[in-house]
Order: structure tokens, then sequence, then C-alpha cells
């Protein structure tokens, strides 16, 4: 049910992204265009040619990224949440944002190539969270939970500083880097099909997982004692999340708390089971991120506020109820 449900207001929330713009199409025309690319279906929307190019071209794309986006992002946070079983994890605990900060930086700053910028943010995620992953395998025996965070927050501290850094030599530079920090989402195909792979990959892998998770949710002993490998599969989940955020990071840049808000809901309409937390997470967040650019979009326009400044109006006050409850249960 609660499936059905998220996926309803998916399909609400995309239809309004398509139909919002500083260009006005018909709503009508917008609903009989998408019913036409249906199979057996045709019918005449009405449209000019420049209304059909504006939304094929511009509005479509965006919407689809911002969907792919989001839920990667959400699906992420639920694979993070499950392997710390700590409802605070998010996508960049492990330095996923810090090493594509610090990659993208370096591009913008010594290379500027915007072109090059996804490519060295998608490789600076995968790094942070390769460096972080083997600082607490060295660091602690078998790469507890705890162990990986406090690896994780060491080499996120580290490139963050080196960033900073980085950014001193290039001052003049600073716009355009805080631009890309503070998120954003684009309108061209070629972004879609660039993080599409990634995204079936980190998606079949994460969701083939779900009862696998349950199972880690009881404790590594019981787990074993199950004939699960806890090693494994956390080890699994936690490649496959950091594939989903390095390929989210690499096409909109930094946009932080879908990955705590999201999930967190889903496991108050469904439960804790992450058979279904993981799924909902991922249409959940499409859901969101959706929104958040239609607002981003229409907020200040003509202009545009980035995307992160929207999802941290709603994710910070919420990361702090979140913290809250979570201090009111512990012992």
């Amino acid at each position: 049910m609660a499936l059905a449900v998220a996926l309803a207001v998916l399909l609400v929330c995309v239809l309004a992204g398509l139909m919002t713009g500083a260009a006005g199409i018909p709503a009508k025309g917008v609903v009989l265009e998408l019913a036409d690319l249906l199979p057996f279906v045709s019918v005449d929307s009405g449209l000019s040619p420049v209304e059909q190019g504006l939304l094929y071209q511009l509005r479509m794309p965006r919407v689809v990224l911002a969907a792919i986006v989001g839920g990667l992002l959400a699906l992420a946070g639920a694979g993070y949440q499950g392997v710390f079983r700590n409802p605070l994890a998010d996508p960049y605990l492990l330095g996923a944002a810090a090493g594509a900060g610090f990659t993208a930086t370096l591009v913008i700053v010594l290379v500027q190539a915007d072109g090059l910028v996804p490519l060295a943010a998608f490789a600076g995620a995968v790094g942070g969270v390769m460096l972080a992953y083997g600082l607490g395998n060295t660091a602690g025996r078998g790469g507890g939970t705890a162990t990986l965070v406090l690896a994780g927050v060491a080499v996120a501290s580290f490139l963050s500083a080196l960033q900073a850094f980085v950014q001193q030599i290039r001052v003049e530079q600073l716009q355009r880097i805080y631009a890309w920090i503070l998120g954003g989402i684009g309108g061209d195909w070629s972004q879609v099909w660039l993080i599409a792979p990634y995204a079936l990959v980190s998606i079949g892998v994460m969701l083939a997982h779900g009862r696998l998770l349950d199972v880690l949710s009881v404790g590594d002993d019981e787990a074993t004692s199950l004939g699960v490998s806890a090693a494994r599969v956390r080890l699994v989940i936690l490649c496959a999340a950091s594939l989903a955020t390095a390929s989210a990071v690499a096409v909109s840049g930094l946009i932080g708390f879908v990955g705590i808000v999201v999930p967190h809901i889903a496991r108050r309409l469904a439960g804790g089971s992450y058979r279904v937390v993981l799924p909902l997470s991922l249409i959940g967040g499409a859901a969101f991120l959706v929104l958040a650019d239609m607002v981003a979009r229409t907020v200040l326009a003509p202009a545009e506020l980035p995307i992160g400044v929207v999802t941290a109006f709603i994710g910070a006050p919420f990361f702090v109820g979140v913290l809250r409850a979570t201090r009111a249960v512990e012992p």
C-alpha cells in the first residue's frame, strides 16, 4: 500500500515538474503529449514545435535527472543507516562528499574544464569512500561500524581542509566552486545517460540485499548463526551505496539531507523492514528532489535558487528533530 501511494505521489510530482517553468506550457497539452508516448495511443496534444522542444529537451531531462539523483541519495541513505544501524547516517558519511568536493575544486581551479567536473567528482567520491574504508579496516579489527564512521569523519576533515587550501590559491574561482557545492540539476539528456548505468547497478544490488539487511539488523552474531556473512553484506551495501552517491554527486553537485529525511519518513510509514524501506526510499527520494527542484526553479524566478539550499531548509530542522528523538530514546 505504501509503495502504491509513493508511486502516485511521484507521478504527481513529475507531472507538476513538467508543467512548471518560466515559459508557460498548457497543462492539458503536457498530459496529452505524455499520453501520446504510450504504446497503442495516438493523440494530438496541440503543442507547438517550440513547446514540444521545451518539454522534451529542457524540462523532461531535468525532471528525470532530479528523480534519479533523489532516488539514489535516499536509497544510499537507507543502505548506510541499515549497515550502521543509525538513523543519522547519510550518503556523505564516509567521505564521499569531501572527496567529490576536493577533486571538483581541483578541476575548476587548475584545469578550468567544466566538462571534466562530473568525472572528477565521481572519482573523488569513490576515492574518498575507499580511503575511509581502507583506514577503517586498518585501524579496527574487521572494520566495525564505529571504526568506519570515525575513519569517514577523519577522511572528510582532511579532504575538506585540502579543498579549502586549494580554494585560497584561486580566490577568483570561488563563485564557480560554491555554485557546484550548493548543488544543481541540469537539463541535459547526456547527464541522464551518464548516470543511468551506475544507477541501475547500485539500485539492483541494494534492492536485492533488502532481506539480508533485515537479518543484519538483529546483530552480527545472530546474522552469522543464520548463515549470513555480516562483513560481506556490509561491504556489498557500502560499495553499492557509495556508487549511488558518487553517481549522483557527479551530475548534481552536493545535495544534502535527502539521505536522512526520506529514509526516516519511509521507516515511519512502512516499519523497519528494509525489503520495504529500500524501494520506498528510492521512490520517495525521487519525488522529494523533483519537488525541491521545482521550488528551486520558481521561488526566485526568473533567477534560480540552488537546490542544495532548498533541501537544507527542509532537512536541517528535520535533522534536529531526528537527533532529539534519537537522544530521547537513549538510556
